[in-house]
């Protein structure tokens, strides 16, 4: 892949949306960044396949953090760092209208497409989490390091800045296919849109994987016990775990996630239950007030209820995913509402569009703080 060396951004008028992958450099190449007298993380010129920017070619800015940037479509800029958390600085815009959105790793949305007017610039600051596997722990390892990518009607990047950032707050995800970082268009999980709507020093890291139940999320060690480690005092841990137990026992269900909560207590952490994604699954009257809908099992075990209960039991906070989507989807009504899942590509009234996902974590994040679980 050539990195920038000519204008970086006035040829990518007609990039796509937020199903960008992101630029997998040579492994051979890793090499832990180390952090300059300003705290930034520096790009590695000397690693094969790097050539510095030049900064001030159309679209492009003069900021330092731009000479590992491609000028290749989707626009991709790689940071060699190791595993760990980092606040990202950009500034949006330049001399030239801009509208730009920002995802990372796989497929995480971090900024909104964004709008910029000719001469203005736009300072967005976010925090992200860079693992291995950068994804479904399940997934592909991905490509070492953090890579930022750059897409929409007409991107326009001025500056970009990647500090370490030890201390985030972090938000830790255990789920499925609902909630996962999906690691391919037009499937999007809602804990791969979250990112987008937290501040500053707020991190999610996303241990959601497609497929997974109450039961195998706790014997796989790459789910459970991979968070649980990553887990530090007053960290939340959102557990949504229901579409995939659909022959779990009532009993062996709540005994699942209660170990879930006693885990994630005894590392400090804060247990927080959030009820499934409801199925667009219509009765003849526009509601969803059915079974398959509403995610009852197939021994009649209502999963979201027990949840409820369960929450209840423990005192622990409850996110009602379940009610509140179910809301949107009535509201929406059967034709409409197939633009929040993939009904229209897949028939699927399961699995949620990026729009769909979008609407879903901006629930999540409007619970977590009407709750104040976050500021």
């Amino acid at each position: 892949m050539r990195y920038a060396t000519t204008a970086l951004l006035t040829a990518v008028a007609a990039l796509g949306s937020l199903s960008a992958v992101p630029a997998h450099a040579d492994s051979r190449g890793y090499v832990p960044a180390h952090a300059d007298s300003r705290g930034s993380v520096p790009a590695h010129a000397d690693t094969p396949g790097y050539a510095p920017a030049q900064a001030g070619s159309p679209g492009f800015g003069t900021g330092p953090g731009l000479d590992h940037c491609t000028t290749t479509v989707p626009v991709t800029c790689h940071f060699d760092v190791p595993v760990g958390t980092y606040t990202v600085t950009l500034e949006l815009g330049g001399e030239d209208a801009g509208s730009t959105a920002v995802t990372a790793e796989t497929r995480r949305t971090l900024v909104a497409e964004t709008a910029t007017e000719p001469g203005e610039t736009l300072r967005r600051t976010f925090t992200v989490d860079v693992r291995d596997p950068e994804g479904e722990p399940t997934g592909p390892a991905g490509t070492p390091g953090l890579d930022l990518t750059f897409s929409g009607a007409a991107p326009r990047l001025a500056d970009l800045r990647v500090t370490p950032a030890p201390r985030a707050r972090q938000i830790l995800l255990a789920g499925d296919s609902t909630v996962c970082d999906q690691p391919g268009d037009p499937y999007a999980g809602w804990g791969q849109q979250l990112p987008q709507f937290l501040r500053k020093g707020q991190v999610v890291a996303n241990y959601a994987d497609s497929g997974e139940g109450s039961q195998s999320f706790r014997d796989n060690p790459l789910f459970f016990d991979a968070l649980a480690a990553r887990i530090h005092r007053g960290d939340l841990v959102l557990i949504q775990l229901a579409h995939n137990d659909k022959q779990t026992p009532a009993d062996v269900y709540r005994a699942n996630l209660t170990a879930m909560i006693d885990g994630v207590r005894a590392k400090g952490g804060r247990p927080v239950l959030v009820t499934p994604v409801v199925r667009r699954w219509f009765n003849g009257d526009g509601t969803l007030n059915n079974g398959t809908a509403l995610i009852v099992n197939g021994l009649g075990v209502d999963l979201p209820g027990e949840l409820r209960s369960l929450a209840t039991a423990q005192d622990v906070p409850l996110i009602d995913l379940t009610a509140l989507t179910k809301q949107r989807v009535e509201e929406l009504g059967p034709e409409a509402s197939k633009a929040l899942y993939l009904y229209n590509e897949k028939r699927d009234n399961t699995h949620t569009s990026v729009r769909g996902a979008t609407e879903y974590a901006a629930l999540v994040h409007g619970e977590l703080r009407e709750q104040r679980l976050i500021p």
